[in-house]
């Protein structure tokens, strides 16, 4: 007996699947359109490190920090700076007010009852700008999924395929949506191209032979495709220039060759409004893969507070967005200043040994294969975690050097830009050593250093005992050339509180619904400039949540 689905939804990345899950749960038959192979359910989420912002936690509770829902909210809306409120941030901020009332009551709740666990430290992500009322967590909020993106993936993943085996769910992958149908204004189906099977790996960039066309009807559709952080064309015709600097010539890609954000243009076409195209989070801490599965292929390096950062030029990057981990655009824009796309950190073997992590549920086979033993020698050894330890050895972006003169020289050999004045970086970096000497200092990364290990998490396992740069103790010495990254989009489809899409008189367009990325994580745009890092998982479980309990209301 044919299939006949009540939603198509399309994309099966982690929005497609919660609202699957919640239309499943209703009784629903679901379509999902997918243009990847079945290896790649869960789409990015995957291959996330898992993290999750909560707000006054039992995990934030129990190592002491005081957090509220009060705090969380002038830390968001500090960030998120939403200043067009009377249009394209209109339903991004009413979402940030859902969101944050959500993820300090009912989150947490809802992923337990589906199996979730989160990692009992809490990290510390985007530390601040140095304004209580500006951009930044003003404690720890990162919680990290036992499991990592995979452990996120699955909570969501068993339903629905228990749904699929009962009937109710249908995949179509290797489908690739072009055209949503309208009839009278609403939304009534999808139409598009099979692609030649290709039974490629997770993450591994496939064919886009056609083999034939479909056509498939439904009462209403759901946009779930994610953001364009893979188009690069796309990102640099969008590119905040007046505000962070020139787009940067040189990026790579943190998300696979599939996130290509053509469902943004076909979602307009069929009278869905795209708002807040310039808002997006590309990283400034990328290096190259050496072991890559896509193309361009980046990882990004989750820093402590501790290596010293140097733009292209050699200058000392500065104030709190000087700090790694603190504050991503405000780094950004100091970078790109320079009129080159890179920067460099400087750092000992002690930093790397302590603070560097990578984010990626493949590069943290401990956490990702929850194995407790091996997740506690590796994080509490001494040496460099055995990821990080290979991106040292095989990196195109790392040089290892005993001296200075030799660090500088090797940095030199892989500049894409000018060159480095040996004199200029020593005297600066002997300017912070001098910090040292006391407890208390004016430099800002040493505050934020002796700051971070008040934190428990940080003190045990990730930031550094405070030392000088140029100590022959904790050598040798290691540079990292730094690259774009791109990842997230922050705009996206407007959608309300129902998830439904938005026409351009802010109108819903009857049978369409959107979440996750390529809604901007609801409303199209709930992060306005700046997100606060663990919410970009949250907010696809958050508004592919209310996409499928919206049509599961409707009769």
């Amino acid at each position: 007996m044919p299939f006949q689905p009540e939603v198509i939804v399309v994309g099966a990345g982690l929005a497609g699947l919660v609202a699957t899950h919640e239309l499943a749960k209703a009784g629903r038959r679901v379509l999902v359109v997918e243009q990847e192979n079945r290896r790649n359910l869960g789409g990015q989420a995957f291959w996330s490190l898992g993290g999750l912002f909560f707000v006054d936690s039992p995990e934030q509770r129990r190592v002491g920090i005081r957090d509220s829902l009060e705090l969380a909210r002038q830390d968001w809306f500090g960030s998120a700076a939403f200043d067009r409120l009377d249009d394209e941030d209109r339903w991004g901020r009413r979402w940030a007010e859902a969101y944050l009332a959500w993820a300090a009551g009912g989150k947490r709740r809802y992923l337990r009852e589906l199996g979730h666990r989160v990692v009992p430290l809490v990290g510390w992500a985007e530390r601040g700008a140095g304004s209580a009322t500006g951009h930044g967590n003003s404690v720890p909020r990162f919680h990290i999924t036992w499991g990592t993106g995979p452990g996120v993936v699955e909570a969501f993943l068993r339903p629905v395929l228990r749904a699929e085996r009962g009937g109710l769910v249908r995949f179509a992958f290797r489908h690739r949506v072009d055209e949503l149908l309208t009839e009278d204004g609403a939304v009534v189906g999808v139409r598009g191209a099979v692609l030649a099977p290709d039974d490629s790996g997770r993450g591994v960039e496939s064919s886009r032979e056609e083999a034939g066309s479909f056509e498939e009807r439904a009462a209403a559709v759901v946009v779930t495709s994610g953001g364009i952080g893979h188009n690069h064309a796309l990102m640099r015709a969008n590119w905040p220039v007046d505000r962070v600097g020139p787009a940067p010539g040189h990026l790579i890609s943190g998300v696979p060759a599939h996130v290509d954000g053509r469902m943004l243009a076909i979602t307009e076409r069929a009278g869905g409004r795209v708002v807040n195209r310039d808002r997006m989070w590309a990283y400034t801490e990328g290096v190259h893969n050496w072991d890559p599965v896509w193309p361009d292929h980046a990882i990004r390096i989750l820093p402590g507070p501790s290596s010293m950062w140097f733009d292209a030029e050699g200058r000392r990057l500065t104030g709190m967005s000087g700090v790694p981990g603190a504050d991503s655009i405000g780094a950004m824009k100091q970078i790109l200043a320079t009129g080159h796309d890179y920067s460099w950190f400087v750092l000992t073997q002690s930093i790397i040994e302590k603070e560097f992590a990578l984010s990626g549920s493949e590069q943290n086979p401990d956490l990702t294969g929850r194995d407790l033993k091996f997740a506690l020698r590796s994080r509490l050894a001494k040496g460099a975690p055995g990821p990080v330890e290979r991106f040292k050895q095989h990196g195109e972006d790392f040089v290892v050097a005993r001296t200075l003169p030799e660090l500088v020289a090797a940095m030199n050999g892989i500049a894409r830009g000018p060159k480095l004045d040996l004199a200029e970086i020593e005297r600066q970096i002997f300017a912070r050593d001098r910090e040292l000497a006391n407890p208390f200092s004016k430099d800002a990364q040493v505050m934020a250093i002796h700051n971070a290990r008040r934190s428990l998490t940080d003190r045990i396992a990730r930031v550094a005992r405070p030392h000088r740069i140029l100590d022959p103790a904790h050598g040798p010495l290691i540079g990292v050339r730094l690259n774009i990254l791109s990842r997230k989009t922050l705009g996206g489809l407007q959608t309300d509180l129902d998830s439904r899409v938005l026409d351009g008189d802010g109108a819903p367009v009857p049978g369409l619904y959107a979440a996750g990325e390529v809604a901007g994580f609801g409303g199209g745009g709930v992060h306005g400039y700046n997100a606060l890092e663990g919410t970009f998982l949250g907010g696809c479980i958050f508004s592919g949540r209310a996409a499928g309990l919206a049509i599961a209301r409707r009769r």
